[in-house]
């Protein structure tokens, strides 16, 4: 994997487009990378749901559980699919809607300093060992393409969200992709 720091976007990977970015306040506080797990409809995977939510598509009347979130507008850097392909929707150096109303060790609005990795998967499911092999890859690019970003300045949305947010959840080995990180 390799990331064209010009443009914040992983060479030869899927790029599509989000609307839901705006500019960060400051490129060099890049220093975090929040893990994120979502499955649309809940449960299912494949399909354009989530792309589609990305890129405020998605269709109200598709199924029952879209008519509550059809109009949010939300986003991520990266998509990693249950078969290991990876998609980009926002580049590295713009600001995605990731996290929301967020804190990690006392600093608000994680959105400003971080990049944001949804892993397609439920709260309660393990993940594929493809999606931790192509996780492990990224979080080792971001690392060597950008000086502000560590390895090992990771978090999941649970921590940074508490109350409000559960994922990646239980399914999600942490130690696992630490050791794939060492």
């Amino acid at each position: 994997m390799k990331i064209n720091t010009e443009t914040g976007l992983i060479e030869n990977v899927q790029y599509i487009a989000s609307a839901n970015t705006d500019e960060r306040p400051a490129l060099e506080d890049i220093d975090l990378v929040v893990i994120h797990s979502i499955s649309l409809p809940p449960g299912e995977y494949g399909g354009p749901w989530i792309e589609k939510l990305f890129t405020n598509q998605l269709p109200a009347d598709e199924h029952p559980y879209f008519k509550e979130i059809h109009e949010l507008k939300v986003s991520s850097h990266v998509l990693i699919r249950r078969d290991g392909t990876v998609q980009q929707f926002v580049p590295f150096h713009q600001r995605a809607w990731h996290a929301g109303q967020s804190c990690y060790q006392g600093r608000e609005a994680c959105n400003d300093y971080s990049i944001g990795i949804e892993l397609e998967g439920t709260d309660d499911s393990e993940f594929e060992d493809v999606q931790y092999q192509q996780l492990a890859e990224l979080i080792k690019t971001l690392d060597s393409s950008y000086d502000s970003i560590d390895k090992n300045r990771l978090t999941g949305h649970s921590d940074i969200a508490p109350g409000r947010k559960t994922d990646p959840g239980s399914g999600f080995d942490w130690g696992r992709l630490r050791g794939l990180l060492t």
